[in-house]
């Protein structure tokens, strides 16, 4: 028997769905239940064929199991060893790499030394930095935010350099990023299932549980259908790129160009009382079809490059001894 495994932490109605729609569609030899383990034996398997990471950005445990299971043949989505090396300041290069818009983005010094340092580990960063060329480059309306977050925590938006400062010294030891504010008039998040997108209109200035309208966008005019592909077109660039299986990519609207904001969120908002209803069947949907397809596949996490794989159970003889 196959085992598909959720791996998740408060979140509710998504993990539980999506155990119990794939487990009613009976698939031969594949069962899906919640991820079960303790101290984990570097000489053991995981004991899954698949697993569903929800909430390994979070708990450094689950991260290094999640890396270990992947190494001894486990399917996990998303890719363990991806997710530990991104960072939003390098997705905003390559976005731009890979033609996908993006604003303006200037990757700022830490404010505060992060900890076990001192100012001698400091002493290739100019003094003073060059704040002239910040606002140059990026203006005085903006946002800053830390290049390792979600769910907007320690997000400013800032207009104008009394603003900057004020946000800046809050930000302690984070390490941020200082980008350009879009005028934006229409704001969408799409939700990436694999090669499957769903373009969903989102206001990110109403409060979170409002953000969502509850029914898929549908392009009636020649404009509207040329953005809409744009960005599911887009979408699929940004996720291919990063290694991506699943994730959300956000997309704001400036003068009919959509600018990727947020792209970074392979663990993102699935709870049916946020993402409502319809979004919500869609999303359970694509995930479990993915999952019951990578478990009968036998396809392994991608990205283990370690030369010493390649050959790894060959060029041994049957004593055990080096040929």
């Amino acid at each position: 028997m196959k085992k598909i495994g959720i791996l998740f932490g408060v979140e509710n109605s998504f993990p539980s769905a999506l155990v119990e729609r794939i487990n009613t569609r009976h698939p031969d030899g594949i069962q899906a239940e919640f991820v079960l383990t303790g101290a984990v034996n570097s000489g053991a398997a995981a004991g899954y064929a698949v697993i569903i990471d929800r909430i390994s950005h979070d708990v450094p445990f689950y991260r290094a199991f999640l890396k270990h299971a992947a190494l001894n043949g486990t399917t996990v989505i998303n890719n363990p060893f991806w997710c530990s090396a991104d960072d939003k300041f390098f997705n905003y290069t390559l976005a731009a790499r890979v033609d996908v818009a993006v604003p303006a983005t200037v990757l700022l010094p830490h404010k505060a030394l992060p900890n076990d340092t001192s100012d001698k580990s400091m002493r290739n960063l100019e003094y003073p930095l060059d704040w002239d060329g910040v606002f140059a480059a990026i203006g005085g309306h903006g946002f800053m935010k830390p290049i390792n977050s979600g769910g907007w925590r320690n997000v400013y938006e800032v207009r104008g350099r009394e603003e900057f400062f004020r946000a800046y010294d809050q930000s302690r030891d984070l390490c941020m990023v200082y980008q350009k504010a879009i005028e934006f008039t229409e704001y969408f998040r799409c939700c990436v299932v694999a090669q499957k997108v769903r373009v969903m209109t989102y206001n990110p200035r109403l409060p979170h549980a409002e953000r969502y309208m509850q029914s898929h966008v549908r392009a009636t005019t020649f404009h509207a259908r040329r953005l809409l592909k744009r960005m599911e077109e887009d979408a699929l660039k940004l996720c291919r790129a990063l290694g991506y299986d699943l994730n959300t990519v956000e997309f704001a609207v400036e003068n009919g160009i959509p600018y990727a904001i947020d792209f970074m969120n392979p663990v993102f908002d699935a709870d049916v009382n946020s993402v409502g209803e319809q979004h919500f069947e869609w999303i359970v949907e694509q995930v479990a079809d993915l999952a019951i397809a990578r478990a009968r596949s036998g396809r392994k996490t991608a990205g283990l490059r370690w030369p010493a794989l390649e050959g790894a159970g060959s060029g041994r003889s049957k004593g055990g001894k080096r040929g």
